[in-house]
């Protein structure tokens, strides 16, 4: 299927009716890498279309409530789910087959909340990243560095290569979109922003282990190529499509 994001104008795609989902996704949304983690993770066949989230196409509030993505669309129900989380519950909970949650509901629960406290990594990172043309983000730089030691402390804890064990688990992945994104800061940072070897010792060496993973290698985009999107984003001239592989017209989506 064509990778190019579909706009206004545009043709709600048509896929073949073969039974597999459908993942409504954007390129450089963390939130959608999610889904397509957890899918790949899983070997869960899929189709995909990515929207233009600054020109939707018309057609996207009929398989996204919201008009956002993720959405899933569930061949056969008439319906989609949304948000990035839910998303990926119900595909570990509805594909038995590499089991991403914690077996443990004591242990899923702590994941859970490990989770949700990545918050206080992620809402600086986006102030470093979009804010950097309003006199900078002051004091960002401390706050994403000591939310990182919760995440350093847990893995030194746990004294496992990943935070699900021996692989990959559903808290590695949920993570994983800004921590790939991550690197990009150092263009806007230099080498304000690197991560103390000895302080963030097995985060480092976690880090350098999701980059061998099969899911994570599927969906990688380079620090340069996750910069100049938000660069182009900030300036207000997003480009989607830089990346796009154009497939035969057979195969366009619109």
């Amino acid at each position: 299927m064509s990778n190019v994001h579909l706009a206004k104008g545009s043709h709600q795609p048509v896929f073949p009716d073969d039974g597999k989902l459908r993942l409504y996704s954007m390129r450089f949304c963390p939130y959608a890498q999610r889904a397509h983690l957890v899918l790949d993770a899983k070997n869960i066949p899929y189709h995909v279309a990515y929207i233009n989230l600054t020109e939707k196409p018309e057609w996207i509030e009929k398989v996204s409530a919201l008009s956002k993505v993720p959405a899933l669309e569930i061949p056969g129900h008439g319906e989609s789910l949304i948000e990035s989380l839910i998303i990926a519950d119900y595909l570990d909970e509805k594909y038995p087959q590499n089991p991403l949650h914690s077996k443990d509901p004591l242990q899923k629960a702590r994941d859970r909340i490990l989770v949700e406290r990545f918050n206080s990594f992620i809402t600086p990172f986006y102030r470093i990243v979009f804010q950097r043309n309003q006199g900078g983000a002051p004091g960002a730089i401390t706050e994403l560095t000591n939310a990182l030691d919760v995440y350093e402390k847990e893995l030194r804890e746990r004294k496992t290569k990943f935070f699900g064990g021996s692989k990959p688990g559903m808290l590695d992945y949920m993570i994983w979109p800004w921590c790939e994104r991550s690197d990009s800061m150092k263009f806007i940072l230099g080498d304000k922003y690197e991560l103390d070897k000895v302080r963030f010792s097995e985060l480092l060496k976690w880090k350098d282990e999701m980059q061998k993973d099969k899911a994570v290698k599927e969906n990688y985009i380079s620090p340069e190529d996750h910069y100049k999107f938000a660069s182009l984003r900030l300036a207000g001239t997003p480009d989607y499509d830089f990346l796009a592989v154009v497939p035969p017209k057979k195969l366009r989506l619109s």
